[in-house]
């Protein structure tokens, strides 16, 4: 039978978390509105970011292939990402750790070669 008193400082630690994550979410917020810095007008409600307003609803669709581009970002990145560990670690891996980051680096490449056939790379 498992004793759950053991998990008690986890729920503590927990509670301890969110009270702190909401206090410096909503303290400042009350802080301001107590202050009187919370003031809003016009020209702080104005579009600030592209300096014209919104010409479209802002919940458009966007084309799929921001989200393609975008993963293959991620995809290549996280490549290099584990391609530094692996070259420092060489050495202790030996002839197992290289042969397993050339499977890694082929099934990267035949993916690589699958979206740039399919034009996933070519942007209009």
């Amino acid at each position: 039978m498992v004793d759950l008193g053991q998990y008690l400082p986890i729920l503590i630690f927990l509670f301890i978390a969110g009270g702190l994550s909401a206090l410096f979410v909503f303290l400042p917020m009350g802080v301001a509105r107590l202050t009187g810095a919370h003031r809003p007008e016009e020209a702080k409600l104005s579009e600030y970011e592209c300096g014209f307003p919104a010409f479209e609803d802002p919940r458009s669709q966007f084309d799929v292939r921001f989200y393609l581009i975008a993963i293959l970002f991620i995809v290549f990145d996280l490549e290099a990402a584990f391609l530094f560990p692996w070259a420092v670690s060489l050495e202790f891996t030996g002839w197992a750790g290289w042969i397993t980051m050339m499977v890694f680096l082929f099934e990267l490449i035949i993916g690589y070669a699958y979206a740039w056939k399919v034009g996933a790379l070519e942007w209009e």
